[in-house]
C-alpha cells in the first residue's frame, strides 16, 4: 500500500505561501490546502484566488479540502483552476454524488470528508463514485488539535468497505486522514488502514519540515509493513 504525505498549509506562514511550498518540495507527495468559510467551520482561512496563485508557484499538486457550505456550488472551480484532488463534506453536500462526477469530469480527484462523529457506513453506496475518503481525526476549523483516538475504528471499518468493493476497485480508492497526525500517531492510522496522511503542525511546525515529511512516511511505510493483525 503506497503511502503519500500532504503537509498541510494551514501550519505555514501565510505571509510566505511559496516558500513554505518550496520547503518540502521533493518530500511531500502533495500540499493540503484546507479552505474554511466560517459558516461551515467557525474559522476563515483562504479561498480560490490563493489557490490559482499556488498553483503558478509549485510543481506540487494541491489537495484541496473544502470545509465551506454549499460545495455544489463552489467546489468545481477549484478543480477548473487546476486542483490535482478536491474533497468536500457529505455534511454540506446537497447532492455528493452529482459534484463527485463534476469534479473528476473537470480532471481532479474526488475526495468526501466525514467529520468525526459521522458514520462511514451511511455512506458506503458512496464509495464507487470516488478517489479519495477523508475521515477527520480533529474537529474541523482549527489545527493544532489532539487526535481523536475513537476514530480509529472508522477508519478500520472503512478500509474494510473498499475492500468489499468489486474487482478490487476500493485499492485504488485512497483513504486520507487528517487532524493531529504526528510521529505519535501516524502508525496507527497507517495500522488501522489510511494510507494518506496530512499533517500540518508536525511539519511546518518543524525545524526541518521536508526532514519531517520523510521521517512520517517512513513511520507509515514500516506500520503498512508489519501491521499488529
Amino acid at each position: 500500500m503506497a503511502v503519500r504525505i500532504s503537509p498541510s498549509l494551514l501550519s505555514a506562514d501565510f505571509a510566505r505561501l511559496a516558500d513554505e511550498a518550496a520547503r518540502v518540495e521533493g518530500a511531500a507527495d502533495w500540499l493540503h490546502v484546507d479552505v474554511m468559510d466560517n459558516h461551515f467551520v467557525p474559522n476563515l482561512t483562504l479561498g480560490l484566488p490563493v489557490v490559482e496563485a499556488l498553483l503558478k508557484a509549485t510543481d506540487i499538486p494541491l489537495d484541496v479540502h473544502l470545509m465551506i457550505d454549499d460545495p455544489d456550488r463552489w467546489a468545481p472551480s477549484y478543480a477548473e483552476a487546476g486542483a490535482g484532488s478536491v474533497t468536500f463534506h457529505v455534511e454540506a453536500a446537497a447532492e455528493p454524488v452529482r459534484l463527485a462526477r463534476k469534479l473528476r469530469a473537470a480532471g481532479a480527484r474526488a475526495g468526501l470528508a466525514l467529520k468525526p462523529a459521522t458514520p462511514i457506513d451511511d455512506y458506503a453506496d458512496l464509495l464507487p463514485e470516488l478517489d479519495m475518503v477523508l475521515l477527520m481525526t480533529v474537529e474541523p476549523g482549527f489545527g493544532g488539535q489532539g487526535f481523536i483516538e475513537s476514530v480509529l475504528p472508522k477508519i478500520r471499518r472503512t478500509r474494510e468497505l473498499l475492500g468489499r468493493l468489486p474487482a478490487g476497485a476500493g485499492a485504488d480508492i485512497w483513504l486520507q486522514v487528517d487532524g493531529g497526525v504526528s510521529a505519535e500517531t501516524i502508525e496507527r492510522c497507517a495500522e488501522a488502514g489510511a494510507d494518506t496522511f496530512v499533517a500540518g503542525s508536525a511539519v511546518y511546525g518543524s525545524a526541518d519540515p521536508a526532514k519531517a515529511c520523510a521521517q512520517l512516511r517512513a513511520q507509515a511505510e514500516s506500520a503498512t509493513r508489519h501491521p499488529p493483525f
